[in-house]
């Protein structure tokens, strides 16, 4: 296991035992090597499995080389170009993040939910020279393309991998009866499939992907709310799978596990998990694209045999609230694993009663790729602990002059390991700010370390507000809202929410008294995914400030 203040020690012998305090972080020389072992080893086996469509390791293998042939031979992309891809969960998303990677190109992954405003930053900011976007949210890349260095779009649907007939009618359905896809110009938009027609029998490229090449572009508020790219290298990945699946050593069965992938993929823990840690033992990732629709997903886990399953505190709630739940067989279960956002001990406590195994809470961050610290897989019960650093990791709380505290104090959670990023892109200036010269990474979260080495957040990075494990900065919410002309002043703060974990609230002081909730909402959903948007909006004559005229979120929440 990784080590963190002195004083942790000894752990849990037995623990200790069974899992190393060390992983190999150069295992593998990139993710592709990782892919590549799997696609051999297991190669007849599934590996992804959406809407009954099941790709096989071998499919993975042919048509990730395929779109990696594509982009290289006919779209004229070198290694390090950037890529962006903006899709929910469907088989294209795994076939294309693998094929930008075997291409020696690097992934900035996109969340389909994205404002024309959000979007148009991100790709202006990674300098993305391609897209692979989700028909059905074409029309906001529409909207910003030509204000960004985008210069081949790749579309794609529901359907598309399917197979023929089922593709076809999943297609229509979602165009003409559903009416989901919006207009959009894309005139130079290729097809997803063509997209693979055109790259098969091509040969990709010598391409040398070594451990420190960049894999990831990882959009992250950070310690501030200017969102910027977090450089995951193929190192930090492979370094975080190799901790991962040494913790999770819990009799799973190399070629015969099933998980649950109801997390998008976009987002890094499912991205690292699910997809990573799980591809690299042969198992079968089941897509889930909306899980907001709990009765087809209570459904589709009712027929599905499944040995591990990832998810947030409302995702779990959700669950156990729709009729079937606790009716479904169990059995085959041995991990859950909560993560993104602090889990409920009431919602921890009840799906343990209902399915028999533990909610295992963890630790991470993107800029960590995340996983940093984790609970016990054999813990006979959730309790409220972050847990133990993974293998190869040191945790060290700190106090305000950045010296070590005892045991029990608090102070803010710095972690070194080798899944640590290389640090935000193009912006030296906030990576000195967060990553030290000695390679700790300064979380901003307040922690405490028991007796026994088990950490606990006492608090969260001061103004963030997390909804639904989704990172929301103030600042952000801030900008958006202060563009109205009818807004003197604005402050964004977290309130509770039964639902989200939390919810955003804003306090404005109007300069002009037609301004209405409404209205700031109405702007709120033109420029901010739906996250993101203030659920509560409450008028004052007046922001609470202090001398300096800095404005106390914290009065405020």
């Amino acid at each position: 296991m990784g080590s963190a203040n002195s004083a942790a020690q000894p752990w849990l012998k037995s623990y200790q035992a069974e899992v190393p305090q060390q992983i190999n972080p150069t295992a593998f020389s990139s993710i592709v090597a990782v892919l590549e072992n799997s696609c051999k080893n297991y190669a007849d086996r599934p590996a992804f499995e959406n809407r009954g469509v099941k790709l096989s390791y071998r499919d993975l293998d042919r048509r990730s080389m395929q779109f990696a042939a594509f982009l290289r031979n006919r779209l004229g992309l070198v290694p390090g170009d950037r890529v962006a891809l903006m899709m929910p969960n469907v088989l294209q998303y795994p076939i294309a993040m693998f094929g930008v990677l075997r291409a020696g190109c690097v992934v900035v992954n996109t969340n389909p939910l994205y404002s024309a405003r959000e979007l148009k930053h991100q790709l202006t900011d990674s300098g993305a020279k391609a897209i692979v976007v989700f028909e059905t949210v074409a029309h906001t890349l529409s909207d910003v393309i030509d204000e960004t260095p985008i210069k081949h779009v790749i579309t794609t649907c529901l359907g598309d991998q399917l197979g023929f007939a089922k593709g076809l009618i999943t297609n229509l359905v979602v165009k003409y009866k559903l009416k989901l896809v919006p207009p959009y110009n894309l005139p130079n938009a290729i097809g997803f499939n063509t997209a693979l027609a055109q790259g098969s029998g091509d040969r990709v490229p010598d391409t040398e992907i070594g451990p420190d090449d960049l894999a990831f572009l990882q959009y992250t508020g950070g310690t501030t709310g200017v969102s910027k790219g977090a450089m995951l290298t193929h190192q930090n990945i492979v370094a975080n799978m190799e901790q991962g699946s040494a913790w999770m050593n819990v009799g799973f069965k190399p070629g015969e596990e099933t998980i649950i992938t109801a997390l998008p993929l976009y987002h890094i823990f499912a991205l690292t998990v699910n997809c990573m840690i799980f591809m690299r033992i042969g198992a079968l990732n089941v897509l889930v694209t909306d899980p907001r629709n709990m009765k087809e997903f209570v459904q589709l886990l009712a027929t599905t045999p499944f040995s591990a399953f990832t998810g947030v505190n409302t995702l779990f709630n959700g669950l156990m609230n729709t009729e079937g739940f606790s009716e479904i067989n169990f059995k085959a279960l041995k991990l859950t694993v909560g993560g993104g956002a602090a889990v409920q001990r009431a919602v921890a406590d009840r799906w343990q009663s209902i399915t028999g195994v533990t909610l295992v809470e963890g630790y991470g961050l993107t800029e960590a790729s995340p996983s940093c610290s984790m609970n016990r897989v054999d813990a006979p019960k959730y309790t409220g602990a972050i847990g133990l650093p993974l293998p190869s990791t040191e945790f060290d709380i700190r106090d305000d002059d950045g010296k070590s505290v005892a045991p029990g104090e608090s102070g803010e959670l710095c972690v070194r390991g080798p899944q640590v990023m290389k640090g935000y892109w193009q912006r030296p200036e906030e990576t000195a700010k967060t990553i030290t010269l000695d390679g700790w990474l300064l979380t901003g979260d307040v922690a405490r370390m028991d007796e026994q080495g088990y950490f606990y957040i006492v608090d969260r990075k001061k103004d963030m507000i997390l909804v639904s494990g989704f990172n929301v900065y103030p600042n952000e919410i801030e900008d958006v809202v202060a563009m109205m002309s009818g807004v003197l002043e604005v402050a964004a703060v977290g309130v509770p929410d039964d639902k989200t974990g939390e919810a955003v609230k804003v306090v404005v002081v109007a300069k002009d008294s037609s301004l209405t909730a409404e209205m700031i909402k109405a702007h709120c959903r033109e420029n901010m995914t739906a996250y993101k948007q203030p659920k509560i909006i409450e008028f004052r004559k007046e922001l609470p400030k202090t001398n300096v005229g800095k404005i106390l979120r914290r009065e405020l929440r």
